[in-house]
């Protein structure tokens, strides 16, 4: 089985898609969090 490499440094997502990284879609869990009507505190790590 082959394993997709982390996309550690990679600042473009068109570069993850080109060479085939590992990334995680969490465009629902954005929709989720929006109908809920709660405040939520999201932070990016830089």
């Amino acid at each position: 089985m082959l394993r997709k490499k982390l996309p550690i440094g990679i600042q473009t997502f068109s570069e993850i898609r080109r060479e085939g990284y590992y990334y995680v879609d969490k465009t629902p869990f954005v929709a989720a969090l929006a109908a809920s009507g709660k405040y939520y505190f999201l932070s990016r790590p830089r």
